[in-house]
């Protein structure tokens, strides 16, 4: 908070990327929305944008439509008829399993069980009767850490079901955790590799070159931002004045840009007015493969 306080002092900047984490992001919103700060925000939280800030935007898709992205795979790609539904009791892990269960109903799979667990090491206890259960599929709204040790002690027990998640389990640190037991299992994101954006070829070659690695996934939908961002700058001063941060807030909204990520339009909220998702799939228990995992489907959805 006190970057986000020093930031909406200095009148020398007229556009934020970041950050990234909800509930920093949600604090941050605060502080911007005061001081008429243009926010670049890739957090997923539908707070976010929820609650109707005229300079907040967001460059990717959000946790809420996740959920119902997977449960919607679920029903129509992997045809399952029930799912058990358990997440970490954290914001992002209860709102994201919650939208899943919404959707999977909505859609005829039967579920077969709601429910959070602060557990972070022993599931075991909990495996009798989750088998006896017998759901064809196992949804985890949280993070790999826990999730990888869940899934692992479920196979080990017996449990036969598919397994899916959201974005917190895209990590080479799941496999680390769960080995084979999550190989072949179905995760969800709001922004999938750099490779898979049609438009992304040269800058992940100049990135290459520039850090020696891969960029990180949200890489390009920041590029992007800043983009729009100097964009919108740069038509705002177009008459040799210096641009006021409600003249930059204006313009951004406005503003129709052909992205490396795609083609960006903003609603009202400053959410993506269509937001492109992702089916991934786990191909090997390598850590150094991760890289290499399925890419199932990739889905645009309007924002609500």
């Amino acid at each position: 908070m006190a970057k986000a306080q020093k930031f909406a002092r200095d009148d020398q900047i007229l556009a934020v990327i970041g950050p990234v984490n909800a509930s920093v992001a949600i604090q941050s919103v605060e502080v911007y929305s005061v001081s008429k700060l243009a926010m670049f925000s890739s957090s997923k939280s539908a707070t976010i944008t929820d609650r109707g800030y005229h300079n907040v935007f967001r460059v990717n898709g959000r946790d809420d439509v996740q959920g119902s992205v997977g449960a919607e795979f679920a029903a129509s790609t992997l045809k399952v008829k029930s799912v058990y539904v358990i997440h970490d009791t954290t914001v992002y892990g209860q709102s994201i399993a919650t939208s899943f269960k919404a959707t999977a109903e909505n859609k005829g799979i039967k579920i077969l069980g709601f429910e959070g667990t602060e557990e972070k090491s022993n599931f075991v206890p909990s495996m009798a009767a989750l088998k006896a259960m017998n759901p064809e599929l196992i949804y985890f709204g949280g993070i790999y850490s826990q999730a990888g040790r869940f899934f692992r002690q479920a196979r080990d027990e017996g449990v036969n079901a598919k397994f899916m998640g959201p974005d917190g389990m895209d990590s080479s640190d799941l496999v680390k955790i769960g080995g084979k037991s999550v190989v072949g299992m179905y995760y969800t994101a709001v922004s999938g590799p750099v490779s898979c954006y049609p438009e992304s070829k040269e800058f992940l070659g100049d990135y290459k070159r520039k850090f020696g690695s891969n960029p990180g996934t949200i890489a390009a939908r920041s590029y992007d931002a800043v983009s729009i961002a100097l964009q919108a700058i740069g038509a705002v001063a177009g008459g040799g004045a210096k641009p006021t941060r409600d003249e930059v807030t204006a313009t951004i909204r406005d503003i129709r840009y052909a992205g490396i990520t795609g083609s960006i339009e903003f609603d009202a909220k400053g959410d993506l007015r269509r937001a492109t998702y992702f089916v991934g799939q786990v191909g090997s228990d390598d850590p150094t493969k991760w890289g290499d995992n399925k890419l199932v489907k990739r889905i645009e959805v309007p924002s609500p």
